[in-house]
């Protein structure tokens, strides 16, 4: 029974570390052949449209980006942009907003955008997708991190 306790306390590690890892956004690429470029292009789009509803206070216009499940979780434009004015700035007044790679992000195809907010501070904003059912890409949240520092 000793003999295996080390192993399983090892597998309970490696487990957690999987976990971890997953949980603090490792992302994998989608390979290209899993979105056409239309596709890449729709959900670009998609995001750009929102960013720049937001930039004219447009509610109504940002909120048609949101997926079905994001619309009924706010209800109405005035709620969503109350939420996006008061947590999230830097996509709501970006100063840079840099599109980069297209990622799998727990399990959902997820863009990832290099922005820089109105306070200059950098952050990658994660806007997971989805596609509805007529092939329209929808914004189904957007999550920010701050960029890792690099340490000597």
């Amino acid at each position: 029974m000793l003999a295996t306790r080390p192993a399983t306390a090892f597998s309970l590690l490696a487990l957690l570390g999987l976990i971890v890892g997953l949980i603090l956004g490792l992302a994998a690429p989608v390979l290209g052949q899993d979105l056409s470029a239309a596709d890449r292009s729709a959900i670009r789009d998609a995001i750009q449209g929102q960013v720049d509803a937001f930039r004219r206070d447009d509610g109504e216009g940002a909120f048609g980006y949101a997926s079905p499940s994001i619309r009924g979780m706010f209800g109405t434009s005035e709620v969503f942009m109350d939420m996006v004015r008061q947590g999230y700035q830097p996509v709501y007044r970006p100063r840079v907003f840099d599109f980069r790679e297209i990622v799998t992000l727990h399990g959902q195809v997820t863009q990832k955008v290099h922005v820089v907010g109105p306070d200059g501070r950098p952050v990658t904003a994660f806007y997971p997708m989805v596609q509805l059912p007529d092939g329209t890409w929808r914004i189904n949240g957007c999550f920010l991190q701050a960029p890792e520092e690099h340490q000597a």
